[in-house]
């Protein structure tokens, strides 16, 4: 028997689906109700700043799951409507439209929100790309720009500005960081990726911020960077980071800090559990609470989440993985190195356009980073297992 008689997950995208998903695959027969605040059906999120912004997907192609998967998944899909309250002793969440829903297990799946900058609200040809309709609403911007300027250099950033590169616009890239990615690839392989992005001929604009948005009646026209450099546009992307959509959890009884903290479980309380960029746990392989946004994460939680849902759960010690393709270069990356790690070509030729990069830091390898060579990058790989695998030691 089922240690519980119902489970309502909010959040119906990547996590919140592979949640459901994994509960019936464990043999889970009970209510299962999946609760969503966008109208669309579930959709994957990697492919809209590739795929889906550059036209070579239709946006339904960025569907997870048929509708008729979803139907045999036997839950109750309600979309369109955003919870906007939860009380956690009673696992009671309320929503927009003033519905009221109960569980025995619920599990928290809202995801991020994309932070703008006060500069760009109301102004026409500013964009974010963060859910399905950002990225369709850019794409049809960018159709009828020439100047594009993305200010944001982490992993989101530079996606959209090789895409919108390819598509054969004008592209500058802005951010704070010395190159693009750096916070996430450390300098040896961020320099070669703002090579990767001068040859094919987007414009870096690196450690500088946005000093202020030109509009010429009400539609962006340029902008001022910190620095003093003016750059015309038709269109700016900013994508500047993410924000734990938990607004609708305060004064629930959840820890929020940076996100619904967790036990090492991802349990926020009894009866309340959180998956996905909204879930911030505590990674006992590395002593310290830990939050990723990646699609990589959200999947191997949701099935870790449903585990302990029933009953058969363990501590949730993944090593962090990323991927991210940018022009004709996939990038992955295993693990989180610390600011002081060294690094080192362990295999392949920058020269040749394939190389694995590791990083080791004080207790032994920590993160893994590979150009062009997936294979290679997943055998070295096991280099970093260790150091999630259990509490860190010190050197003797």
């Amino acid at each position: 028997m089922s240690p519980v008689g119902s489970v309502l997950i909010v959040g119906a995208c990547a996590g919140g689906l592979a949640t459901a998903e994994s509960l019936r695959r464990k043999g889970y027969e009970g209510a299962l109700t999946l609760l969503g605040a966008e109208d669309e059906l579930p959709y994957d999120r990697p492919p809209l700043s590739k795929q889906v912004l550059s036209g070579a997907w239709e946006p339904e192609r960025a569907r997870l799951r048929s509708g008729e998967a979803l139907a045999a998944l036997g839950a109750e899909l309600v979309l369109g409507d955003p919870a906007i309250g939860f009380d956690a002793g009673r696992r009671e969440v309320t929503t927009t439209a003033g519905r009221t829903l109960t569980a025995d297990a619920v599990v928290v799946a809202t995801g991020v929100t994309a932070r703008t900058l006060p500069a760009q609200r109301g102004v026409e040809g500013t964009h974010v790309v963060r859910d399905l309709g950002d990225a369709v609403a850019l794409r049809s911007g960018l159709s009828a720009a020439r100047r594009v300027v993305v200010v944001g250099d982490g992993v989101l950033g530079a996606e959209a500005a090789a895409t919108a590169r390819r598509m054969g616009l004008d592209v500058a890239l802005v951010g704070p960081q010395p190159a693009p990615m750096t916070d996430q690839l450390g300098p040896l392989v961020a320099g070669h990726l703002a090579d990767l992005h001068r040859r094919h001929g987007v414009a870096l604009h690196g450690g500088v911020l946005l000093d202020a948005l030109h509009t010429d009646g009400g539609r962006v026209s340029g902008l001022r960077l910190s620095d003093g450099t003016e750059l015309d546009a038709d269109v700016v992307v900013t994508a500047v980071g993410c924000t734990p959509a938990t607004a609708w959890l305060e004064n629930s009884g959840i820890d929020l800090n940076d996100g619904v903290v967790c036990d090492a479980r991802c349990r926020a309380a009894p009866g309340v559990w959180a998956v996905g960029d909204v879930a911030r746990w505590h990674h006992e392989g590395l002593g310290r609470l830990v939050r990723l946004e990646n699609r990589t994460n959200a999947s191997e939680q949701a099935l870790a989440v449903a585990s302990d849902i029933l009953g058969e759960g363990r501590p949730y010690m993944p090593v962090p993985y990323f991927w991210t393709d940018q022009f004709d270069v996939k990038l992955q990356v295993y693990g989180i190195a610390s600011q002081d790690a060294g690094a080192e070509v362990v295999e392949g030729d920058p020269a040749a356009g394939r190389f694995v990069v590791r990083h080791d830091g004080s207790l032994g390898p920590e993160r893994v980073i590979g150009w062009n060579m997936p294979k290679q990058t997943r055998l070295h790989r096991a280099h970093v297992v260790d150091r999630y695998a259990r509490p860190p030691q010190p050197v003797p």
